[in-house]
Parts: C-alpha cells; sequence; structure tokens
C-alpha cells in the first residue's frame, strides 16, 4: 500500500507549478476585492498568508482532484458507504490519500479565515468542499462520485482541524 502511495504522490508533483501559480492569482484577486473594502494596515498584511497559502493549496487541489483528468474518462458512482477499504492495497491507498488530501484543508481553512475556528464550521466546510468536488467529478465524468471520499476527506479536514488546534494552543502558552 505504500508503494502506491508514493507512486501517487510522485505523480502529483508535476502539477504544483501549474497549481501554485493558480493559486496565486486567486489569493491576489481576493487580496485585491477584500483590500477594495477596507485599507489594510502592516499587520493585516501579515495576516494575508495564511489565506494566500489557503488559495494555493486549494487550486492544487483541483487540479488534482479534477482538472489533471480528462473529461469523461471516468464515470460511475458508488453509493455504498466503506466498499473502498479492504478490496486491494490499491483501493487502500486511496483511502488513505483521500485522507490525507484534505488535512491540510483542515489546517489551513480555521487559520485563514476566524470564522471557521469552530470544528462543526471547519468540518461542515470540509465535507462540503468534497461534495462539491465529487458533483462536479459526476458531472463532467472526470471521477468517480464515491460516498467512501467524501467521508474520507471530511476525516482528513477533522484531522488537519485538530493540527491546527493543537498548534495554535502551544503558541497561546508560549505567547
Amino acid at each position: 500500500m505504500l508503494k502506491y502511495i508514493y507512486q501517487d504522490l510522485v505523480s502529483v508533483v508535476e502539477f504544483l507549478p501549474g497549481g501554485v501559480a493558480m493559486g496565486a492569482v486567486f489569493s491576489v484577486a481576493f487580496f485585491w476585492a477584500a483590500g477594495k473594502r477596507r485599507k489594510c494596515r502592516g499587520e493585516e498584511r501579515a495576516a494575508m498568508l495564511p489565506g494566500a497559502l489557503f488559495w494555493i493549496y486549494v487550486s492544487v487541489m483541483l487540479i488534482i482532484t479534477f482538472f489533471s483528468r480528462e473529461s469523461g474518462s471516468r464515470q460511475g458512482m458508488d453509493l455504498e458507504l466503506f466498499s473502498t477499504w479492504g478490496i486491494n492495497e490499491r483501493n487502500n491507498a486511496f483511502v488513505v490519500e483521500n485522507v490525507l488530501l484534505f488535512i491540510p484543508y483542515g489546517f489551513l481553512c480555521p487559520w485563514a479565515f476566524k470564522s471557521l475556528r469552530r470544528f462543526l464550521r471547519c468540518g461542515a466546510m470540509g465535507f462540503f468542499t468534497s461534495l462539491g468536488i465529487e458533483l462536479l467529478q459526476l458531472a463532467t465524468q472526470r471521477g468517480f462520485f464515491q460516498i467512501d471520499d467524501i467521508l474520507t476527506n471530511t476525516l482528513g479536514a477533522v484531522v488537519g482541524y485538530l493540527f491546527f488546534g493543537v498548534i495554535s494552543t502551544l503558541f497561546r502558552k508560549k505567547g
């Protein structure tokens, strides 16, 4: 299983430059719009780093899950819960990769957006983002719609949120 995870991670590296570039464009657009609403002071500019990292991450994630596949290359729907795990090492690797994919999402959401610093809000955002990706994959046939993917992605977001909570607590205790 680790061999498959490693192979898949290496194959994703080729999408990083495009994802970072697309994320940078999204970040600039987001901050330009936010700056139009209010003047940015020095401290606020430093606080833009989490938002920029969030948009870069979301861009890389969209390229990996959606734009890296040809339209019509995959089709189908699997609504059976836990149907992916245990079939073979390849499918087990997909399950682990889905969790890993959303850990940064769960960490970056509350760091970038104060309104998502509550467990249920961050978990719900992970769920709805995953659901949106699955629906887009189904509509464009760029991936299978799987309930397991939504569940494992949401789990990854929750794990990322827990990491954020631990790290932010450690920084508060030091300060």
